[in-house]
């Protein structure tokens, strides 16, 4: 059971479900791929329910493939043509029976018509629904949506900007330096920082370009560029009859071009004023949006500890793992459970432990993070006492160029931040891939650096650091 309690102090209660439901799933289909399919599969087992992979033709080999009950092919290797192709998923659960489907994160996770169809086709798909994805989904209303619900916002547009005199007028009143973000943007694409009016000029044609090559909208939207913030994520449940838990935050600031390198729970730069600030504005934006499942309200921090709404992410986060292990509970099951019609209660959870994720991903870390599909010809997991590994790689596995780089993600936990470090040091130097170039020495270096040891780091962490 997730330990929640109401205030700082030593009095603990239990997330509950209530035992006299009986409603639950006999088979669930999971739309995805890789060591999160294999992760959704162990929980299923677990509570007793039958599941079915999906896979393309280059996933014939991956491990969920081998370790579900039931396994469809859905198609070529491009993503398009596999994992993205709605009907393929929709049929494969309809031979199979399934009567609910696990989107896992990426690929069909926050897409509002595969909610919608899912819905259609009565399957029950474990997360969030239609209208909630597109409210959510839609950054520029959700802004308007915190906003009106009292969570704190970055100063900006009021929706999206109207012409190129609009936005040159908006920068010049809330003072540069301002971020043009594309309103359906993602993955660090449709954004650009301006530093006075020519930059606009030049975002407002090549940023909308960009968002209308990429998402098929080239909706803008204006923000103040918050300086040294932390990437700070507060992580949430919420159930059918509007009630909502957070269990505390993630610092997710060590990143690249805006993609998540290291995550850790407790953050090294909150205060407990701050985490209880933070925990009630998540609590209060999920309620205001009744949001049913697990999902994450993403804010900035700046160098001040102010603190901004950024995104809510409607599904489970591939760093959900640190949370899992300080709080000591599988939060696929809490998912799956709420998708099931499940109440939950409880408030507030205080990190007592302090776990840490790495990324391990197929890249070369000395050639600019360069992709490196391939084979891998040995392979040796690391282990140990709160050493946790999730993937679905082994020795002979071949790393597809199809799809994300991700290999696994390598989890410690431990009493203190320090000793974490240490444990992950350790946990990597034990892990062996050989074949393929890895992001392994990346990490084994950053362990070692003296800032990010001091917890001294801010996004901007990656523009300096040297392999």
């Amino acid at each position: 059971m997730p330990i929640v309690r109401n205030t700082p102090s030593d009095v603990y209660y239990p997330i509950h479900h209530n035992p006299t439901r009986d409603i639950m799933f006999n088979k669930i289909l999971i739309a995805n791929r890789g060591e999160i399919a294999l992760r959704v599969i162990r929980t299923c087992k677990e509570m007793g329910i039958k599941t079915v992979a999906v896979y393309s033709t280059a996933d014939r080999e991956s491990l969920h493939v081998r370790f579900a009950d039931e396994a469809v092919c859905i198609g070529p290797a491009p993503s398009k043509e596999s994992y993205l192709k709605i009907p393929n998923i929709i049929a494969a659960a309809e031979i199979t029976n399934a009567d609910a489907i696990h989107p896992g994160y990426g690929f069909l996770s926050e897409n509002a018509t595969f909610s919608k169809v899912c819905k259609e086709n009565g399957i029950k798909f474990i997360g969030a629904s239609p209208e909630m994805i597109e409210a959510m989904g839609d950054k520029s209303s959700a802004k308007q949506t915190m906003r009106d619900a009292g969570v704190p916002t970055i100063p900006g547009s009021d929706g999206l900007l109207e012409s190129l005199e609009d936005a040159i007028e908006i920068a010049n009143k809330i003072k540069y330096p301002i971020m043009m973000k594309a309103t359906a943007g993602g993955g660090g694409k449709g954004m650009r920082i301006c530093k006075n009016d020519d930059d606009v000029r030049e975002a407002w044609d090549k940023t909308r370009r960009e968002a209308l090559a990429a998402f098929g909208n080239d909706g803008m939207y204006m923000e103040k560029f918050v300086e040294e913030p932390r990437h700070i994520e507060i992580q949430i449940a919420g159930d059918q009859y509007g009630k909502a838990c957070h269990l505390s935050e993630r610092d997710c600031s060590i990143q690249r071009r805006h993609q998540k390198l290291v995550e850790e729970t407790p953050s090294p730069f909150m205060t407990d004023e701050l985490r209880e600030k933070m925990g009630q504005a998540a609590i209060k934006a999920a309620e205001a949006v009744k949001y049913e499942g697990v999902g994450t309200v993403e804010f900035l921090v700046d160098k001040n500890r102010d603190f901004y709404f950024m995104e809510m992410n409607t599904r489970i986060q591939v760093e959900h793992t640190i949370t899992e292990e300080v709080i000591n509970y599988d939060l696929v099951k809490e998912q799956i459970k709420l998708a099931a019609g499940e109440p939950i209660s409880g408030r507030n959870y205080y990190p007592k432990m302090h776990a840490i994720q790495c990324r391990i991903n197929a890249e070369d870390p000395f050639k600019n993070f360069a992709p490196s599909p391939g084979k891998i010809t040995s392979y040796h997991s690391p282990g140990g006492h709160g050493v946790r590994l999730d993937t679905h790689a082994y020795a002979g596995y071949v790393i597809p160029p199809h799809y994300d780089s991700m290999i696994s993600k390598l989890i410690v936990v431990a009493q203190t931040r320090e000793e974490a470090i240490t444990k992950m040091e350790r946990a990597l130097d034990e892990y062996i891939i050989e074949g393929i170039k890895t992001t392994i020495p990346f990490h084994q270096r950053l362990m070692k650096n003296a800032k990010f040891r001091e917890g001294d780091f801010t996004t901007k962490f990656m523009d300096t650091f040297e392999m």
